[in-house]
């Protein structure tokens, strides 16, 4: 069983939701993210998300492009995110970790060595904004021949015929962007994700996960309380960048956040 199934496995016995938070790898620089990934499951985290810098992230709103841009500035390259995962699994054998971007690196390195590369680091899952399934027989194959799996998007705007042909491709979970435009924007409608999960549901039987539009412990509860998993990006990324001068401040306003939500969310 892949650490993903596992980890929904043992949460879904013990009556709780995944709590999935991500930060962009290097941001502000490369010596935080380890050490940041490790504070970040202390709190609570069950699945790690980690941003693979891109020089245009069309997906991104103004605090992960920023975040970008600074991780950017160290040159922190896909090789360099596939070291941190290789330390981080020295002391950590049981988190998954979803890397998530854009598909040039990817592309540029090659599916099959950026498969084989990303399993022998410890990475579970992929998620690149930018590949629609459509185009992803290539990749889906040499990431199955490495046992990761690869993880869609679906949003508010997709009919049920698209839902259908994601959901048959994707494995892991299922990735519900909750608002229309970019992360960090907008008011979540936890009325209208309910029905757009019950939607999706119909056609598969992975976790689905909501993300885009959780800030704080009160909105993560709240989609916690319909969905199997809730994604928090940038608010986090937000008190990265406000604690940017040290390291321990970096982990304590992270993890701080994160273990509000983590409480909320168990209250459900």
């Amino acid at each position: 069983m892949s650490r993903l199934a596992a980890c929904f496995e043992k949460l879904h016995k013990s009556g709780k939701k995944a709590l999935i938070p991500y930060v962009t790898a290097g941001d502000p620089e490369p010596g935080v993210t380890v050490s940041l990934m490790h504070a970040m499951v202390a709190a609570g985290a069950n699945i790690l998300e980690l941003g693979v810098p891109f020089s245009d992230p069309m997906a991104e709103g103004p605090v992960i492009q920023r975040a970008m841009e600074r991780a950017l500035e160290h040159e922190v390259s896909l090789d360099d995110v596939l070291k941190m995962v290789q330390t981080f699994r020295q002391s950590d054998a049981d988190t998954p970790v979803v890397l998530m971007g854009y598909l040039n690196p990817v592309e540029v390195k090659g599916y099959t060595d950026f498969a084989r590369e990303a399993q022998a680091a410890g990475v579970d899952a992929v998620l690149l904004v930018d590949m629609p399934p459509e185009e992803a027989d290539d990749l889906l194959s040499a990431l199955s021949a490495h046992e990761l799996d690869m993880i869609f998007l679906v949003a508010p705007t997709t009919d049920d015929a698209r839902i259908k042909m994601i959901t048959e491709s994707g494995r892991g979970f299922i990735y519900y962007v909750s608002l229309k435009g970019v992360t960090g924007a907008g008011h979540l409608d936890i009325s209208a994700v309910k029905q757009q999960l019950a939607k999706i549901r119909l056609q598969t039987a992975l976790p689905v996960a909501v993300g885009f539009g959780i800030k704080d412990a009160e909105s993560a509860a709240s989609i916690a309380d319909v969905a199997d998993a809730v994604v928090v990006g940038s608010a986090l990324v937000r008190k990265v960048e406000e604690n940017a001068d040290s390291v321990d401040n970096i982990n304590s306003a992270v993890a701080g956040l994160l273990s509000e939500m983590r409480a909320a969310m168990d209250r459900c």
